[in-house]
């Protein structure tokens, strides 16, 4: 049978309509391409906002002396303009990241072929082709989705962005944008970040460092892994080498210079947390999140660093001293063998230095025994170090048991596998590592307020142990019984009533109606009884009895009127019991109160903030001087600050006599040592300090006012007071000096044995002489 045959007309029809129906899609492709990069191109940003635009910058804190002190900031970021970044720096990061930057037009189309070629060759995305203008387009301008649509807006942009823009203005965008790990945005921040310098000041090694770090900011940071710094750093040098900016000494020349990680001291840390907490809520009220963290103000304060830092570092050592009383409460948990890495390398990345910093305590895990020394040994993220018997020895005697596992309930010994705190005591000791000692976190909390009592400025404020782990500001926000610590203000009332240090008021038992149908007797710390006693003993040594019985006899009344008169804000009851302090007050109001006995009588409001200027120096808010205001007599204030002194000459506040100079302070202990209170000035400043629970629970045996409180006080005004000339308290006229019988209160004759000086209000001293001149107590 013979086949049909084809004609070539037919063939050629189909082939016709083949070609028809191709060029009818490609032009629908095409139309429609082009439809929706016009779509595309409407929706986007306009270039204009570039050229105005003021990337966020760091708002900063300053101290009363200059010093930076804090910052406040979403991105960590100093904008510096091109003309001061050196030009190696900036041919270090275009030979890096876009080697024809000053060739192309926004889009490197050379380079596009070139890394698609590559990539294709490995079979995997080895390299982008993204341009500087592309990636200032993309972090600036758009959002960070990927999509294809995404690549198309960038490509536009960064045509427009070179239509608009120099390239100088491009790099300022970028250079001051980028982020560079460690928290740093912009080259300035980074140079600060790794090496403690201004970009100015950066060498050809370090700049090449930088460069290499947009790549992968974290994989390549110096701090965690030097050497693949290293190995990035080579490659920038290679790159600079081959487009003709530096030579191949110079490479190698930088290649060899060795890298010093010496990070800027860093501000916004825990030692200020809670007084820069306290400024950012007033300062977000008033000018806005978007301001304040983005708007690169000048916030000058009253803060003074060096007193601080060693506020903060005072109580931390107090609250550890405290705690390590109450004893060693045994390992945080228990890991199993497996669990051991896992844990190290979470603790190992939340080191953020190159070795263990000396004091800084850290988790470690029990790895090993040295039973003939009784030595542990310890794993602390991917370090290892000792922890001798005698740098755990406050724990008491612990055991060590040599395996995996969590030991009988209540037995506190270490096996394989606990987590306890160590802080170091040497970062690198030979072979065996670091050196270690046992360390707990303190359960106790403590709050520190420190003030001008002429300025009204404050100078320091902490507000607990750890700033990270509770944002209670204790300092401001805490209201608890001031015990003892408020009886100079019953006192005081007491003064200008017309008693005097050496009215006798009788030290025995006493009992009053409790409004409930009982009696309340109150009693002495010591539970015992002196008989009658001065004014000044009874202070001195804070005998509660007396107080109650004055606040009797100066009216309950009189008395909560008067507080307020000082300052306080939070309710006074008016009722005996004030006379012990049972008054719910913070640390922050009874440190203000006893400034205005620093201050001869005189209240001056404290402040925090002087002066916020924005990025360009405008003054947005300045604060006046406070206004002085006398509240109480200068003599009452004076007469009061001598009976003070008392109290740390020879009384419950012994310890505040550390300074060596004139020092007035007391005590205040509530029942149960529940609170233990000091506060305490010298003519220039005052301080108080607050030691107790959270969930209010006993001290324990040293937990009164003078032994956890006071050596708080005593260390940081150690530190404190040493660029403060020593000054006595000045004697009003109003004030007169008379020898006395302190068993009488009376009148005593020169040459009397055991007469002493005692100072009075003129008009209220006494006018009759002692007639039997017997001191029993000498």
């Amino acid at each position: 049978m013979q086949r049909k045959m084809q004609s070539p007309t037919s063939n050629k029809g189909f082939l016709s309509a083949a070609l028809l129906l191709t060029v009818t899609l490609a032009v629908v492709a095409l139309l429609g391409l082009s439809g929706y990069v016009f779509y595309l191109m409407a929706k986007l940003p306009r270039i204009d906002r570039l050229t105005d635009y003021r990337p966020p910058i760091v708002s900063q804190v300053f101290g009363d002396d200059g010093t930076l002190v804090g910052e406040f900031y979403l991105e960590r970021r100093i904008v510096v303009p091109v003309n001061k970044m050196p030009r190696r720096l900036i041919q270090a990061f275009v030979s890096a990241e876009d080697s024809n930057f000053y060739a192309h037009k926004g889009i490197d189309y050379l380079g596009i072929v070139r890394a698609a070629f590559k990539n294709v060759m490995s079979m995997s995305k080895k390299e982008g082709a993204s341009t500087i203008t592309q990636q200032v387009a993309k972090s600036m301008l758009l959002t960070p989705e990927k999509k294809f649509s995404r690549k198309i807006k960038e490509a536009i942009l960064a045509k427009r962005m070179e239509e608009r823009l120099s390239k100088d203005e491009i790099l300022y965008l970028y250079l001051n944008q980028i982020y560079l790990g460690g928290g740093a945005y912009g080259v300035q921040a980074a140079a600060e970040t790794y090496f403690g310098k201004n970009v100015e000041e950066l060498n050809l090694a370090e700049m090449s460092m930088l460069a290499g770090l947009p790549k992968a900011p974290n994989a390549y940071s110096p701090i965690k892994h030097l050497d693949r710094a290293r190995e990035r750093q080579g490659y920038v040098l290679d790159r600079m080498t081959a487009e003709g900016y530096i030579t191949p000494a110079e490479a190698d020349h930088a290649r060899k210079t060795p890298i010093v990680l010496q990070p800027m001291k860093k501000v916004n840390t825990e030692q200020a947390a809670y007084f820069l907490e306290h400024l950012r809520i007033q300062l977000e009220q008033k000018y806005g999140e978007e301001q304040l963290y983005k708007g690169g103000l000048k916030i000058y304060t009253t803060m003074n660093a060096s007193m601080q830092r060693a506020a903060y570092d005072s109580l931390r050592k107090g609250l550890k001293e405290v705690d390590k009383r109450q004893g060693f409460r045994g390992p945080t948990k228990y890991l199993s063998e497996t669990e051991v890495d896992p844990f190290c390398s979470k603790v190992e990345d939340s080191i953020d230095s190159v070795t263990l910093k000396t004091g800084e305590t850290y988790p470690g895990v029990v790895v090993g025994f040295n039973p003939k020394r009784g030595d542990a040994l310890i794993r602390v993220g991917e370090r290892n170090g000792i922890l001798s018997r005698k740098n755990m020895a406050w724990g008491g005697r612990l055991g060590m048991i040599n395996h995996y596992g969590k030991p009988e309930k209540g037995n506190k010994a270490m096996t394989l596998g606990s987590v306890i705190e160590v802080s170091v005591v040497s970062p690198e000791l030979g072979k065996e590592g670091a050196q270690f000692a046992l360390d707990q976190t303190p359960e106790v909390q403590a709050a520190l307020v420190s003030l001008d009592p002429r300025s009204g400025g404050v100078k320091a404020m902490v507000g607990g142990y750890d700033f990270r782990k509770s944002q209670f500001n204790r300092a401001m926000q805490a209201k608890r019984n001031a015990g003892s610590a408020f009886k100079p203000i019953i006192y005081a009332a007491a003064l200008d009533k017309g008693l005097t240090p050496a009215t006798i008021i009788e030290d025995a038992p006493v009992e009053y109606p409790d409004g409930a149908g009982g009696v309340w007797k109150p009693q002495n710390y010591d539970h015992e009884f002196r008989g009658p006693v001065t004014m000044r003993e009874a202070l001195t040594y804070s005998i509660n009895i007396v107080s109650v019985k004055i606040m009797e006899q100066v009216g309950a009344q009189y008395t909560a009127e008067y507080a307020k008169k000082l300052g306080f804000t939070s309710p006074i009851p008016a009722n005996l019991a004030l006379a012990l302090g049972a008054a719910s007050i913070s640390p922050f109001e009874l440190t203000s109160a006893y400034a205005v006995f620093a201050n001869s009588g005189v209240l001056t409001p404290p402040y925090f903030i002087t002066k916020v200027t924005d990025t360009d120096g405008t003054i947005l808010q300045e604060t006046p001087p406070p206004v002085p205001v006398p509240v109480i007599p200068p003599e009452t204030a004076y007469v009061i600050t001598n009976l003070m002194q008392s109290v740390v000459s020879s009384g419950t506040g012994h310890r505040a006599s550390i300074l060596g100079r004139p020092v007035a302070g007391k005590t205040g202990t509530t029942n149960g040592a529940k609170d233990a209170w000091f506060v305490g000035y010298i003519p220039q400043l005052v301080t108080g300090v607050w030691v107790g629970y959270d969930q209010e629970r006993s001290l324990g045996s040293a937990g009164t006012g003078g032994q956890a409180a006071a050596p708080i006080w005593g260390n940081f005004m150690q530190k404190a007071v040493t660029s403060l000339p020593a000054e006595d308290f000045a004697a009003p006229e109003n004030v007169s000096f008379i020898l006395i019988n302190p068993r009488t209160g009376k009148l005593a004759k020169d040459g009397t044995p055991g007469a002493v000086m005692e100072c009075f209000i003129k008009g209220t001293e006494p006018t009759e002489y002692d007639k039997t001149n017997l001191f029993d107590l000498f």
